[in-house]
């Protein structure tokens, strides 16, 4: 969708778009690459690139006792539109990237980039400045938030 955006705004991003035409060290490491560093589709990674292998936001979150979609999900967002509720589409991508960053840390956990003391330093982090917040659905992911 992002790129279609893009094409319709015109947005220029030569640098996203160069795929080692312009500068030989994008060749095998581009933003547009399936197979690079530049951008970590966790999806992908964690399916071992097998599309039969992939497993739903919801479903990953929920096994590592993250809140998970909390009855909106993106085939529910249209209707929600259609009805004028921004503010519901609104929390449920909030809450949506608060399950794919809880995902990221779990995931540079298990690969070394973080120790057991910094991913327990960042949850506690996100927890609290969710906290502070004060907002419903923010609150309502942190209950539903299990700590393990």
């Amino acid at each position: 969708m992002l790129h279609y955006r893009a094409l319709k705004h015109g947005i220029q991003a030569p640098r996203y778009w160069d795929t080692g035409g312009a500068d030989r060290d994008f060749k095998w490491n581009n933003y547009l690459s399936r197979f690079h560093e530049r951008h970590t589709d966790l999806m992908d990674v964690l399916a071992g690139y097998q599309p039969r292998a992939s497993a739903k936001l919801d479903e990953v979150a929920t096994l590592l006792g993250f809140p998970g979609k909390m009855g909106m999900s993106g085939a529910r967002v249209r209707d929600a539109f259609l009805g004028g509720d921004i503010e519901g589409i609104r929390n449920y991508c909030e809450t949506d990237v608060l399950n794919t960053y809880l995902v990221y840390l779990r995931f540079e956990l298990i690969r070394g980039h973080l120790t057991p003391q910094a991913y327990d330093k960042e949850l506690k982090l996100l927890r609290d400045t969710l906290v502070q917040e004060d907002k419903a659905h923010l609150r309502q992911f942190v209950e539903n938030w299990q700590v393990g």
